[in-house]
C-alpha cells in the first residue's frame, strides 16, 4: 500500500522543510514578537524560486549541465543555511517565552522540521556539488511521513512504490486469515513468524498445505514448515537439481501451485477495499488503515457467501414448486 506522498528528491525534500519552518515561524511571530521575519513571504517565494531553477536545470539537458547545476544548488544552499540561521535565532526568542503545552509542541515541531532542513542541506550539497552517491539507508523520501519506504516491485518496468508491503495470507475461502505490514523486512525473513502466528490462532491441524511466491524460497525456511506441514509449495528461484524438479513437475505440487494464482484476485480486490492509496497520517495511521481495509475485504466476501447461499436456496425453492 502506498503512502500519500510526492515522489522525492532531496531537493524537493529540502524545499518542503524550508517552507514548514517559515510556516511554524510565521505562526509565531506576533505571540514572541520575533525580529527580521518582516520579508517572511519573500524567503518563500526565494526559496521555492530557486527550488524550480535547480529542478528544471536537473532535468534538462546542453552544454555544460553538471557547472550549471553546481551554480544553481550552491545558491539554494546559500538561501537555506541562511534560512536555518535565522530559525536558530528565533528559537532562543521562543525557548524563553514557553507559556503553554501548545507553544511546545510547536517549539518541537519547529526542531523537527529544523532538523530536516539541516538534512537535506548536507545531503544536497554532498550530492550536487561533492558529486558524492548517497547511501540508501541514509535517504529519506517524505519528511512529512518517514516511515515510508522504498518498494521495488520488481517488474519488467522496475516500477517503484512509496509505502510499505502488506504480507496476506487467505485461506481456500479466499478469506484473510491474517495481515501484517512490513517495514524493512526480505519475504525470506517472514515465512516462519508467518506459519507461527497462524498456528497459535487457528491450531497446528488446521492446516495441510501453504503456498508461497519464490520470493519466499528459502531451504532452510521450508525445510522448518514440512516439521508442521504435509505440502510446502515454495517455488525455487533460480536452478534446480533432480530431486527438486520432479517435486515442482509432480501434479500434487502444480494443482496447488495453481490454487496459489487466487491470491493475486485477492490482492486485487483489497486494492478496491481502498488498501491502493493510504490518505491516513503517520505510521499508527498507515496500520490502521490497513487494517480497516482488511476487514472490509472479509466482511465484503462473507456478505458474498451469504448473497450465494441465499440464491441456491431460492433456487431449490422455485425447483421445487415447479415439480
Amino acid at each position: 500500500m502506498e503512502s500519500n506522498v510526492h515522489f522525492p528528491s532531496d531537493i524537493s525534500l529540502l524545499w518542503d522543510a524550508a517552507r514548514k519552518c517559515i510556516d511554524i515561524i510565521m505562526d509565531c511571530e506576533k505571540e514572541f514578537n520575533l525580529a527580521g521575519w518582516r520579508k517572511a513571504k519573500l524567503w518563500y517565494r526565494s526559496l521555492k524560486n530557486q527550488f524550480r531553477d535547480l529542478s528544471k536545470t536537473c532535468q534538462s539537458g546542453g552544454k555544460e549541465k553538471e557547472k550549471k547545476v553546481k551554480e544553481k544548488a550552491k545558491e539554494y544552499l546559500r538561501l537555506a543555511r541562511q534560512l536555518n540561521d535565522k530559525v536558530t535565532n528565533s528559537k532562543k526568542t521562543i525557548n524563553t517565552g514557553l507559556t503553554t503545552t501548545q507553544e511546545l509542541a510547536r517549539l518541537l515541531q519547529l526542531d523537527y522540521y529544523q532538523s530536516m532542513l539541516i538534512k537535506h542541506i548536507d545531503l544536497v550539497e554532498r550530492r550536487l556539488i561533492k558529486g558524492e552517491i548517497i547511501p540508501h539507508e541514509e535517504k529519506l523520501f517524505s519528511i512529512f511521513e518517514p516511515h515510508t519506504e522504498w518498494i521495488k516491485k520488481g517488474k519488467a518496468n522496475n516500477k517503484v512504490e512509496l509505502g510499505h508491503n502488506i504480507l496476506v495470507a487467505t485461506d481456500q475461502f479466499d478469506f484473510i486469515l491474517t495481515y501484517k505490514v512490513i517495514e524493512k523486512q526480505a519475504d525470506v525473513e517472514l515465512s516462519i513468524p508467518l506459519m507461527d502466528e497462524l498456528i497459535s490462532l487457528y491450531g497446528e491441524q488446521s492446516f495441510y498445505s501453504m503456498s508461497f511466491d519464490k520470493s519466499f524460497w528459502k531451504k532452510e525456511n521450508k525445510e522448518l514448515l514440512q516439521l508442521y506441514l504435509d505440502r510446502v509449495i515454495m517455488p525455487k528461484k533460480g536452478s534446480k537439481n533432480k530431486a527438486e524438479q520432479e517435486e515442482e513437475s509432480s501434479k500434487e505440487f502444480k494443482k496447488l501451485r495453481n490454487k496459489h494464482s487466487a491470491i493475486e484476485s485477492n490482492i486485487n480486490s483489497l486494492e478496491h477495499h481502498s488498501l491502493k492509496r493510504c490518505p491516513d497520517k503517520g505510521k499508527k495511521g498507515f496500520i490502521k488503515y490497513a487494517a480497516k481495509g482488511v476487514l472490509a475485504y472479509n466482511l465484503h466476501r462473507l456478505g458474498m457467501v451469504l448473497i450465494t447461499q441465499q440464491e441456491k436456496l431460492l433456487q431449490k425453492e422455485l425447483a421445487r414448486k415447479a415439480a
